[in-house]
Order: C-alpha cells, then sequence, then structure tokens
C-alpha cells in the first residue's frame, strides 16, 4: 500500500486471473460496496494466509506444524473478519 496515494501495489493486476489460496480463504471478490479499505485488510490478510499455505505445504513441513499452520491460518480468517467489520462499522 502506498501511503500517499492510498493504492495498493499491484492493484493492476488483471482481474481475470485465479484467485490465490488465502485470497479465497478471504472472499477477496466479495465486497459488494466496493469499499476501498475493505479490500486493503482483505489483500494484507490473504497475502499472510498465503505464506502460512507454502509452509504448511512444504515436503518438510511435520504433522504438528500443520496442524498448527492451520490454526494460524483460521485465527488470521477470523481476525480478517474482525477487521472488515470494524472498517464498515455503522453506529
Amino acid at each position: 500500500m502506498n501511503d500517499d496515494s492510498n493504492t495498493y501495489q499491484g492493484e493492476s493486476e488483471p482481474a481475470q486471473r485465479e484467485l490465490t489460496f488465502g485470497e479465497k480463504a478471504v472472499g477477496l471478490s466479495f465486497n459488494p460496496s466496493g469499499n476501498k479499505t475493505v479490500e486493503f485488510i482483505k489483500r494484507d490478510f490473504a497475502l499472510a494466509i498465503d505464506r502460512l499455505h507454502a509452509l504448511r505445504s512444504a515436503e518438510s513441513a511435520t504433522a504438528d506444524q500443520i496442524r498448527m499452520y492451520s490454526v494460524a491460518i483460521t485465527e488470521l480468517q477470523t481476525g480478517q473478519m474482525w477487521a472488515v467489520k470494524a472498517a464498515t462499522w455503522q453506529f
């Protein structure tokens, strides 16, 4: 994210590419209001989830590591949902 222009690096990627695991996990394509803050939140969490998914998928990952990476991914999904809720909170 570029703080000066409030744009996300790589934002102009082709819209038709297949979503990554992380992008699917956070529901990146679901943002009916087109809220940029929601998009930024989801993209950032998706990146973290993708990194953990890659570590979890490594041949060297043990069963315990796979379980812990899975828990971490679930917790990131939960955090992302709360962050989106906060960003869209209407009172």
